[in-house]
């Protein structure tokens, strides 16, 4: 084994890497006393809730943001609310990256296989902790659906997916893995329990009327972000977002997108018979991850971490040896999708290329168009997976 391959998996170099970069981005960000907006923005969930004010307008901190999630995001937030700031947030970011950990860690690899999907993932995730960002959590709800979906745990899996789209809409994706599962009217039913569980929840703290009205502002919210995130600087950074600016069309409806990638995204389920193979259960994973971000015009920098995540299980889900071509995929993701907000980047070709463009979909984008060739033509049965687990559920 290599110099670099004993790194990538060396457990404490891996962890301290994974959680040390993020801890370090919000507690420099309490030491400076400069705690991102977006943390403000999260607290007031709570706080609207308990006094049944309206979430959905401008927050009354720092930076006059807007908050675009649903009340069950209130409960979520509640204990670190209750927190001074400065312990709230950095608690808030390391449960974050903690849930991500553990679903990462939870997936059907063989022990420390999960350490590289990790690393893959570090960089990244410092990206959205210095935002404080929820979308790991949002990914960890994500993966921990197809796990539970796995280990025939269905009511879980309901509350995985229940949760994420109660909470960002995101999590809807988890029902994608539908099909994997062992007892379909256990699910089914997990499902409408989950749901009215997470509907009617919230309302133990404020009252029915407030939380069916919230429910109501949260539409008509989510309507017109989509409408402004078209445009908007910092967001769609998506596959349509890389044709509205590449190609000049500013016109593009997302919908003329969305549709052939929902067609192209089903072709996983055409190969029923490899339902039961644990690398073509995972491919569907990390398109699953991708897709969700690609193919959403409020994507922006932060939310990648998701998207990243689907990377990594892709590259360790790849037949060994990998080629050339899948090297230079990740390194390509690596450089452009990764490093590209951060220092490590030149400054002068992301403000004037990487932004404006949304270039940092666009490696995430060829993988995923290379995992849906996979999907098709790979030929599971002569593969030499050794490094995945074996026990199936």
């Amino acid at each position: 084994m290599s110099k670099l391959s004993r790194l990538v998996y060396n457990k404490p170099f891996v962890l301290t890497l994974y959680f040390g970069l993020s801890l370090f981005a919000v507690v420099k960000s309490v030491i400076v006393n400069h705690i991102h907006d977006n943390y403000f923005i999260y607290k007031s969930g709570f706080i609207n809730l308990i006094h049944q004010q309206t979430p959905f307008g401008p927050v009354r901190g720092p930076g006059h943001d807007f908050f675009h999630y649903g009340p069950v995001f209130g409960l979520i937030m509640a204990p670190f609310a209750l927190l001074p700031n400065g312990m709230g947030v950095i608690l808030w970011v390391l449960f974050n990256a903690w849930a991500l950990y553990i679903a990462i860690k939870l997936l059907p690899l063989k022990e420390s296989y999960y350490l590289p999907v990790l690393l893959i993932c570090a960089h990244e995730l410092m990206t959205s902790s210095s935002n404080v960002e929820i979308n790991p959590f949002i990914g960890a709800l994500i993966i921990l659906s197809f796990v539970f979906i796995r280990d025939k745990k269905d009511f879980w899996a309901a509350l995985m997916i229940c949760l994420g789209t109660f909470i960002k809409l995101y999590g809807i994706v988890g029902l994608a893995f539908f099909f994997l599962s062992k007892d379909k009217p256990k699910f089914i039913l997990s499902m409408a329990f989950w749901s009215v569980v997470l509907f009617v929840l919230p309302m133990a703290i404020s009252s029915p009327s407030y939380i069916i009205r919230t429910y109501h502002d949260w539409y008509g919210d989510l309507v017109q972000k989509n409408l402004n995130n078209v445009g908007h600087s910092l967001q769609d950074i998506s596959l349509m977002g890389l044709i509205r600016n590449i190609g000049h069309v500013a016109q593009l409806s997302n919908i003329t997108v969305i549709i052939p990638g929902m067609l192209l995204f089903a072709l996983w389920y055409t190969r029923y018979k490899l339902y039961p193979a644990i690398p073509y259960q995972l491919l569907l994973l990390a398109s699953t991850l991708i897709f969700v971000i690609i193919f959403s015009s409020s994507s922006e920098s932060p939310t990648y971490i998701i998207a990243v995540a689907g990377v990594g299980i892709w590259y360790m889900n790849l037949n060994r040896p990998v080629t050339g071509l899948e090297i230079f995929f990740l390194v390509f993701a690596l450089i452009l999708t990764v490093f590209s907000p951060s220092d490590l980047f030149p400054k002068s070709i992301r403000v004037n290329y990487v932004q404006p463009y949304k270039l940092k979909a666009l490696p995430v984008v060829f993988i995923w168009f290379k995992i849906i060739y996979e999907t098709v033509t790979r030929n599971f049965t002569t593969e030499n997976n050794t490094y995945i687990g074996v026990n199936e559920s």
